[in-house]
């Protein structure tokens, strides 16, 4: 008989006396990450949380000096307002409360609530307001909070001998909810002063101006359903709309508080098309005036009440939405009488799974039509034809650009990009300045001057100047497109810094650096100098409000190097050219923060071994200081390194990857290896990976301290022949690690998801150097994968293998050897490697009869294999129970084959139906 030997996965064992102990799955809820960081507008101030083991958070709050000023447990989601007096933050319940509630079968309403945290940074004081919903701040000026509070439900005492005969209902109080409103509770910072709103639905402060905006259901016929704004320098509340039963709909407020646009319906029947209703109010006026309706709706059209409402940045033009009537249903039919058929045809635009999963969308479209604030005249922007708008300078461009793809969307299920139909149209009278037919995606610049895009089957950047409708291509056959494409496709563009001043010129990267270009007659100036040395340069917008570069001021740049992989941070004067290096180093560096009124900013740093935590420095990186620790107990354990390693492919190519190595590697003993890929990953080798249950792919940090080397290879493809060349590419590069003397070339493993898997599947059927493999999400079948749906967006699949990752060049009638030649169930009998297959049947990517196809084909052959299958799950696990599951099972799969621990009960007997969610088989069989 069979004997378990029990593991508890909480213990962190010692290798020996002295030595760092060794990572384990119950570690993971030992490591935080930092989370919502932000810095105070006059930058004396960071806050961020550290949420552990993806469960608590803990809000911290540090002066700029590294001084701890303030700390919060259970806290997140920090702001601070624009005056950098107060920090506001969430309050949640301790995450083990909330279990231990919930498994007392507590209901959801009566499950502990968030609550407000304020806290006055100079004064050290704290005010929490408890049963929070929601809250905003003012964007642009300070001294007032609004917050929305759950329902507290006070129990009432009712005398035994109560003989009230009353309509309880009718006398009753609302219920506060979705449909009736919360109550909103308006504060003082300052004097602490509160007002309480009842029953309000929406809410909004403005922009710059001091004035709040809201909308509430009423709490009687005399005080019934309104629309509301109020003057928080008067405290005046002035009522706009009232009706004794409405709802309101796109409340908007103009940037100064002026002005106040939102739709109401006031109809009490459940009449299917719906008499919406425009209202505008200005400063100044008593109520707001009804200026557009369904009657004064174009033919075929009526007013939308899920079109945006919106004024321009200056407050002249008001936008608002127009809409096709709904498709009204006959009411009176029983279920039985509806006929449920879905009828799908060959030339529709958009395949009939497509129009499913956008059905919510399409109901809700509607068109951008702008009015004359002061003459209320108003034109359609877009229409039925062209749907979707776009607007130029805030609002307040001369033209908007128009377009749709409908003509181009039946081919794009194959091509994988689809071509525009244009309209540019005068937004003062609506006229149309000009049509473009059949060009690619393009869009308006910022003040709105020109249409720019970047076209990739030429590989051309462009631009139309709107005013005259000259056409010029910036970029022809000039290398600003991917020069490492390996897709059978047109290769797409590095991207854009942005745009100058008024529309002055557009600044364009290739590899390596950016360009300056004029939008009239594409002349061009390289700003940057990369190329010689590999060093790609990036420009950092550290102002996300500012629409335009400053080419008068100096230039925050990010670098990379791509022979070292360090980055760093540089400093660009854009007038004379010159590039001065403000910090580099073998790191990864995020994008940093910078405070709104202030140079001081934030950003992480991270390698394999360091994680990222928060630092601070100001625009200059003279300084720099590190503000978190979140994982000091890193230091406890055996970690690991991580290297850069070249070799050469079979067909040639210079290849890098990644290789990791246990802390206390020894170059005389013999590691497992386990090798890790997708496609290119090399330029990630300073990302940190910290121990958590991953959702696709092994842990590095994990195996690394449990004695495993890790690899982790490039793949250069070649177009028809993906699998092939993950052969040409994997394989050597495992052999030449061999050749170094520290792996064990009998106890290999290999692991990869989704195109991973697929790879993975390929290489096992080509050969036997691995002991063991993991395939996620795999594609075994490319044939019938080819005719499949991606049913998250209800895509075809067709494209991705013609012109897209899977890299096959064309169709399976023009190319059958290929699609045969590439898909391992056709070489299946040739597997000797078992097999674990994780494929759940939630997919959304690739269809998980995939999975189902590999498996059952091993199964037939008697391969030993195992079948994972996370009901519910999509393309990867992400509950954390699965994810930990999963975690272990694929830990005790790879120690069984590649270091020679018991198997695991489940890999032997399997988890039954009748045990499923009770035994995990989790045990180790000791032997017979």
């Amino acid at each position: 008989m069979h004997k378990y030997l029990f593991v508890v996965f909480s213990v962190c064992t010692f290798m020996a006396q002295g030595q760092k102990k060794i990572l384990d799955h119950d570690d993971y809820a030992l490591w935080s990450t930092v989370e919502g960081e932000a810095i105070s507008p006059n930058g004396e101030y960071i806050l961020y949380s550290l949420e552990k083991g993806e469960k608590d958070h803990s809000l911290k709050i540090h002066r700029k000096n590294g001084t701890r000023v303030f700390e919060y447990d259970r806290g997140s989601k920090g702001h601070f307002t624009h005056d950098s007096q107060y920090a506001l933050f969430t309050i949640s319940a301790w995450q083990d409360s909330v279990i231990a509630l919930k498994k007392r079968k507590v209901k959801k309403d009566k499950l502990p609530k968030d609550s407000l945290g304020i806290y006055h940074l100079d004064r050290a004081e704290l005010t929490k307001i408890g049963h929070v919903k929601s809250f905003k701040l003012p964007k642009e000026w300070s001294g007032f909070i609004a917050y929305q509070l759950e329902d507290i439900k006070e129990e009432k005492e009712t005398p035994k001998d109560s003989t009230d005969s009353g309509d309880k209902k009718k006398d009753a109080p609302k219920k506060v909810g979705k449909k009736n409103g919360y109550h909103l509770v308006l504060r003082n910072l300052d004097t602490k002063a509160q007002d309480t709103i009842k029953y309000v639905t929406d809410y909004s402060f403005a922009e710059k101006g001091r004035v709040l905006a809201y909308t509430s259901t009423g709490t009687s016929k005399e005080a019934p359903a309104g629309a509301y704004v109020m003057d928080l320098e008067t405290m005046r509340t002035t009522t706009l709309h009232e009706a004794e039963k409405a709802s309101y709909f796109q409340l908007a407020l103009s940037e100064t508080g002026e002005q106040l646009g939102f739709v109401v319906d006031t109809d009490t029947t459940k009449v299917q098309l719906r008499p919406n209703a425009l209202y505008l109010w200005k400063k100044g006026q008593s109520s707001a005036k009804r200026i557009m309706d369904n009657a004064k709706a174009p033919e075929g059209h009526v007013l939308s009440r899920h079109g945006k409402v919106h004024f321009s940045e200056d407050g002249e033009k008001l936008f608002f939405g127009l809409a096709t009537p709904p498709i009204e249903k006959d009411t009176s039919l029983l279920e039985e009488e509806i006929v449920n058929v879905e009828v799908w045809t060959y030339n529709e635009p958009r395949l009939y799974t497509v129009q499913e999963m956008q059905l919510k969308n399409d109901s809700i479209r509607s068109f951008a039509t702008v009015m004359d604030v002061a003459t209320e005249r108003w034109f359609p922007l877009a229409s039925a034809q062209y749907p979707e708008a776009e607007l130029g300078n805030e609002g307040k461009g001369p033209y908007a650009l128009v377009k749709t793809s409908t003509p181009y969307e039946l081919a794009s299920q194959w091509t994988a990009r689809r071509n525009y139909d244009f309209k540019v149209v005068n937004t003062s009278n609506g006229e149309t300045q000009m049509t473009l037919e059949n060009v690619p995606n393009m869009q308006l610049s910022p003040q709105g001057l020109y249409g720019y895009g970047y076209s990739r089957v030429d590989s051309t950047w462009f631009t139309y100047n709107l005013d005259t409708g000259n056409y010029k291509a910036l970029t022809k056959r000039q290398p600003f497109f991917n020069e490492e494409n390996d897709s059978p496709n047109f290769p797409y563009a590095y991207g854009m810094a942005g745009w100058a001043k008024e529309d002055g010129a557009l600044l364009l990267y290739d590899r390596y650096d950016i360009w300056k270009f004029d939008p009239d007659s594409g002349t061009a100036d390289r700003l940057t100098n990369g190329r010689p040395a590999k060093v790609v340069h990036r420009y950092i917008d550290l102002d996300p409000e500012e629409r335009f570069i400053d080419l008068g001021q100096d230039m925050l740049l990010s670098t990379f190097d791509e022979t070292s992989k360090d980055a760093g941070f540089a400093e660009l004067n854009p007038r004379n050219k010159r590039l001065k290096t403000l910090l580099t180093g073998p790191y990864r560096y995020g994008t940093p923060k910078k405070a709104l009124l202030a140079t001081d900013l934030i950003y992480t740093r991270q390698s394999f071994s360091e994680f990222p935590d928060l630092w601070v420095s100001d625009t200059s990186f003279k300084k720099q200081d590190r503000l978190s620790d979140a994982n000091p107990q890193q230091k406890e354990y055996n970690w690991g390194t991580m290297e850069l390693v070249d070799w050469i492919s079979l067909d040639g190519k210079k290849l890098q990857g990644m290789l990791v190595k246990p802390e206390n590697f020894d170059p005389n003993k013999k590691y497992p290896l386990l090798v890790n890929f997708y496609e290119k990953s090399s330029d990630g080798i300073h990302r940190h990976r910290h121990p958590k249950p991953e959702r696709s792919t092994i842990n590095y940090a994990l195996y690394a301290s449990r004695g495993y080397v890790i690899f982790n290879p490039d793949v250069h493809y070649r177009i028809g022949y993906p699998g092939e060349s993950a052969y040409n590419c994997v394989i050597p590069g495992v052999t030449s690690l061999v050749e170094k003397g520290f792996v064990d070339k009998d106890n290999i493993g290999v692991q990869g998801h989704s195109w991973g898997g697929y790879q993975i599947a390929y290489l096992v059927t080509r050969t036997n150097i691995f002991k063991a493999a993991e395939s996620g999400a795999p594609v075994p079948n490319m044939i019938s994968a080819y005719g499949g749906i991606r049913w998250w967006t209800g895509l075809s699949r067709q494209f991705q293998y013609e012109h897209t990752q899977s890299r096959i060049g064309g169709t399976p009638w023009e190319y059958p050897a290929r699609y045969i030649e590439n898909s391992p169930i056709f070489n299946i009998d040739k597997i000797n490697t078992p097999l674990l297959i994780m494929h759940n049947d939630a997919d959304g990517h690739v269809p998980w009869y995939q999975g189902i196809e590999f498996f059952t084909a091993l199964r037939r052959l008697g391969k030993p294999s195992w079948f994972l299958n996370y009901n519910g799950e999509p393309h990867w696990p992400l509950k954390m129970q699965n994810r930990v599951d999963f975690s272990i099972r694929m830990a005790q799969f790879f120690d069984h084959y590649l270091k020679g621990e018991p198997k695991p009960v489940w890999m032997e007997k399997g988890v039954p139906p009748l045990q499923k969610g009770i035994e995990q088989g989790y045990e180790l069989m000791e032997g017979e």
